[in-house]
C-alpha cells in the first residue's frame, strides 16, 4: 500500500501553497493525498484564515477550510485521490503522529500576525524537529509547480558528519523524478586560531580544511547512482549561510536531521534551523537515526 502524502491545513494562504504543492507531488509519484486540520490550530498561529472562504472567521469552521483545501487540490490534480480528516487536538501532535503513516509530511510557513510568512511558525518549527518521515516546508517565491521541475535543480546539503544517508537517498529519489540535477554542497571553515601571517604558510590552513571538506562530501556521495546528475561544490562560510545562498534558483533543499534516542527537546541543529527560517525555496528535512 502506497502511503500518503500528508499535509497539515490550517486554512492560511501559505497553508493553501503547501496544499497546491503536495497535490502536485502526489501526482508525480502516484500515491494519495490526505488533508489533516488540527481544530485547535488558531491557539498557536492566530485567526487568519483564507479569504477565499467569504466568511468572517468567527464563522468558518473547521470543516469548511479542509473541503475548501480539497476542493483546490481536486481541481489542481483531479487524478490523485484526496481524502480529509478533522482532528480534534493541537496540530503539533496530530501532525507527528500522521507522520508515522505518511511517505511525506507538507506544512506552509506560518508565523503569528504580522510574521505570516517572514519566519517559520510554531507549529511546523515543533513538527520538523521531530516528524517521523521526510517533512517538506513550502516557503520561498516559488510557483507552486512541482511538475516538471522549475529550476531543475536539488541543493543536497552535506554537514560536518557525512552520515546522513537518508537524506541523500531522498536527494536521488527526488531527481529522478523531476528529470532535475543535485547540487551536494558542503560548507567549511577555517578556525581564526589557525590562520597564520608567515608568507610561506599562508593559506595552508584553509587548504587543509577545504580538502577535509571535498573528502566528506565524496563520502557522503560513493554511493550515488549513475544515472542522476551531480554536481559538487565546497564553500567558505557558515553552512546555514551557505545553503541559504545555495537556495536561490533551486527546486528544494534538502537537510538531514539527527533523531536522537529521547522524547523531549528541540532535536535540530542550527544549520536546519536556520534554513527553515530563511531559504527561498522548500525545505526538506529528513529524520536520520544515530
Amino acid at each position: 500500500m502506497d502511503l500518503p502524502i500528508v499535509v497539515g491545513v490550517d486554512g492560511s494562504e501559505p497553508g493553501l501553497r503547501a496544499v497546491d504543492w503536495a497535490a502536485d507531488e502526489a501526482a508525480l509519484r502516484g500515491v494519495p493525498l490526505r488533508l489533516v486540520y488540527a481544530s485547535l490550530w488558531e491557539r498557536y498561529e492566530g485567526a487568519h484564515l483564507a479569504e477565499e472562504l467569504g466568511k468572517p472567521s468567527e464563522r468558518v469552521r473547521a470543516e469548511d477550510i479542509v473541503e475548501s483545501a480539497a476542493r483546490r487540490a481536486r481541481l489542481r490534480r483531479p487524478e490523485v485521490k484526496t481524502t480529509t480528516d478533522v482532528v480534534p487536538e493541537e496540530p503539533e501532535y496530530a501532525l507527528l503522529r500522521e507522520s508515522r503513516n505518511a511517505s511525506l509530511l507538507v506544512t506552509g510557513t506560518r508565523g503569528r500576525g504580522a510574521l505570516t510568512e517572514a519566519l517559520l511558525g510554531s507549529v511546523s518549527l515543533t513538527v520538523a524537529a521531530h516528524a517521523h518521515c521526510p517533512m517538506i516546508v513550502i516557503r520561498g517565491n516559488h510557483d507552486n509547480h512541482a511538475l516538471p521541475a522549475t529550476h531543475g535543480r536539488i541543493v543536497l546539503g552535506v554537514g560536518e558528519k557525512p552520515t546522513s544517508s537518508a537524506a541523500v537517498r531522498f536527494a536521488f529519489e527526488e531527481a529522478r523524478r523531476r528529470g532535475a540535477r543535485v547540487e551536494a554542497v558542503r560548507a567549511w571553515r577555517c578556525p581564526a586560531h589557525e590562520t597564520t601571517d608567515h608568507p610561506l604558510l599562508a593559506g595552508e590552513p584553509a587548504r587543509l580544511h577545504e580538502q577535509r571538506a571535498a573528502e566528506a562530501l565524496e563520502a557522503a556521495l560513493h554511493d550515488a547512482p549513475a544515472d542522476v546528475r551531480l554536481h559538487r561544490r565546497t564553500v567558505e562560510g557558515h553552512a546555514r549561510n551557505v545553503l541559504v545562498d545555495a537556495s536561490r534558483g533551486a527546486d528544494l533543499l534538502v537537510v538531514g536531521a539527527k533523531r536522537r534516542q529521547r522524547s523531549f527537546g528541540l532535536q535540530l541543529g542550527r544549520v536546519t534551523h536556520g534554513v527553515l527560517h530563511h531559504s527561498t525555496c522548500p525545505v526538506v528535512v529528513v529524520p536520520e537515526q544515530e
